[in-house]
């Protein structure tokens, strides 16, 4: 079976746990447990990284409620800091169980579990509640056919899963689903390479950090011929990432696992927090930061431009900008209000300007993310090696005026993204352009100078096309909603906005 038809036959499997009160939400962090052991077993990498009777094998030959309880030690288990595998797999010692002398020896002198096998199970407990839904679904598992030659058919099996969690809910793990055709899309363009760190600053369930790694392998004949401290970089350090939310970190360690990437940079944190720092400096960054109120201002002392932001979308592109190293390039989803917001979003513009060439704007168009119908751009910018007159020129694509309404029945694909792809050219760095196609064009070239007489607003349109007649032709009612919610999301950040600036000038208006 292809990875597709086992996430059809794994996903209509949901239908029966709704039965036990499960969310499709659930139902995805639930098969995270039982698809990590039912994938160690098929690669015949137990020895050595599970303990003995925690591992597939033992879960499938368990019968009735022994199995869920069975099931809910494991998780307890695996998850423990206090878990211990010895130099033969030495049996765990469940608190309050008896053993020998020998045993309790054996335990005393083994070694701790692997360190992601301990992340992907912290606090792990299982949602399900029935026996028989927990034996369907291991049954399910165990009878599918695994075998396959290609190397990413676990990893394709659950990116499919993570996909199809975001179709059903209009959320991917995370506050937003990229879709994955632009992510491939941005990969393309920034072109990484073996040797470079790649950051994705809020990574969600992983999908930058896992193409990148994908492309690199691809495009690279000697990939597994590299000396040993090559292979060990690309694995264990050229990834960098960071999430906030515990159960999509949990998601994001299952997805770089099952793709062979163990890296050592990935962590739970707040990247407007100071552990943000600790993601450090980056030959590329790939993003789709989180939009919106952010809860209260970034924490980080590093932040000046933003300090006082209190919305997600400005300061993580002032990370973006700092973190990168000098020749350093980025690909940044942003929403429209970063590039013609007054005050803290004018200095960040400028900031970014002078610090980096900020040399492509794609215009991306409405309807493409599966939560929320805000409109959105990608910004491409190279870090200089000064902080300051980076910025020549901006060339612009306009792929939002004139084009499809995108929706659940028109779904975005590559063929969408040829001719800014042709138009971008074939260097990261934005050094080959296709040429200028005037006003009657998408593609188009705007000075510094012409930008500064607008104020260093970037949110520059010359292709007209009225959005309430685009808005005319939804038909499905989940289309219909993401654009009422996207006007109701852009009229709050706009009063976000306004509100920061109040606040800025209050002290002033005091004295």
């Amino acid at each position: 079976m292809n990875a597709n038809a086992i996430v059809q036959k794994l996903w209509r499997l949901c239908t029966v746990l709704r039965k036990d009160g499960i969310t499709y939400q659930q139902y995805v962090t639930e098969l995270t447990y039982l698809l990590f052991l039912k994938m160690m077993a098929e690669r015949d990498r137990e020895t050595g990284s599970l303990p003995k009777t925690m591992r597939w094998t033992d879960l499938v030959q368990v019968n009735g409620l022994a199995k869920l309880e069975h099931y809910r030690h494991m998780l307890v288990t695996l998850g423990a800091t206090s878990t211990r595998l010895g130099k033969e797999d030495a049996l765990v010692l469940p608190p309050g169980e008896n053993a020998s002398g020998d045993d309790r020896k054996r335990y005393a002198d083994a070694r701790p579990l692997p360190d992601m096998v301990q992340e992907i199970f912290d606090n792990a407990s299982t949602f399900i509640r029935e026996p028989q839904n927990l034996s369907t679904l291991v049954t399910a598992i165990d009878e599918l056919d695994w075998f396959s030659e290609e190397r990413d058919q676990f990893g394709d099996l659950y990116e499919g899963l993570l996909q199809k969690n975001a179709e059903e809910t209009k959320r991917g793990a995370g506050q937003y689903f990229t879709p994955r055709v632009l992510i491939e899309l941005l990969v393309r363009l920034m072109q990484p390479q073996p040797g470079e760190v790649i950051q994705d600053p809020a990574a969600g369930t992983g999908g930058f950090l896992i193409a990148a790694d994908r492309y690199m392998r691809a495009r690279t004949d000697n990939y597994f011929e590299l000396g040993e401290k090559q292979q060990a970089f690309q694995k264990r350090n050229a990834i960098h990432g960071m999430e906030n939310v515990p159960g999509t970190l949990r998601l994001l360690l299952m997805n770089l696992y099952l793709h062979n990437i163990d890296s050592e940079h990935v962590d739970l944190g707040d990247t407007l927090s100071d552990k943000g720092t600790a993601l450090g400096k980056a030959n590329l960054i790939l993003t789709n930061p989180p939009f919106g109120p952010a809860g209260g201002a970034p924490t980080r002392q590093d932040l000046s431009v933003t300090a006082n932001v209190s919305s997600y979308q400005l300061p993580f592109v002032e990370h973006c900008i700092r973190a990168l190293k000098p020749g350093g390039r980025a690909a940044i989803v942003v929403p429209d209000n970063v590039l013609f917001e007054d005050g803290r979003g004018k200095a960040l513009r400028q900031m970014m300007m002078d610090w980096c060439d900020l040399h492509t704007i794609l215009r991306l168009p409405t309807g493409i993310f599966y939560a929320q119908g805000v409109k959105t751009n990608v910004i491409f910018l190279t870090r200089g090696k000064t902080e300051t007159g980076n910025t020549k020129a901006v060339w612009i694509y306009d792929l939002r005026a004139q084009m499809p309404k995108f929706g659940k029945t028109t779904p975005l694909a590559g063929t969408h993204f040829e001719g800014f792809e042709k138009a971008f050219g074939k260097d990261p760095d934005g050094a080959e352009r296709g040429p200028d196609e005037g006003a009657a064009g998408r593609w188009r070239r705007f000075t510094r100078e012409d930008i500064a007489a607008r104020s260093d607003n970037l949110d520059i349109a010359w292709l007209r096309e009225a959005e309430e007649e685009a808005e005319e032709g939804l038909t499905e009612p989940e289309d219909i909603a993401a654009a009422i919610l996207g006007h109701l999301q852009a009229a709050t950040l706009e009063i976000e906005a306004l509100m920061v600036e109040l606040g800025d000038e209050l002290p002033e208006a005091a004295e």
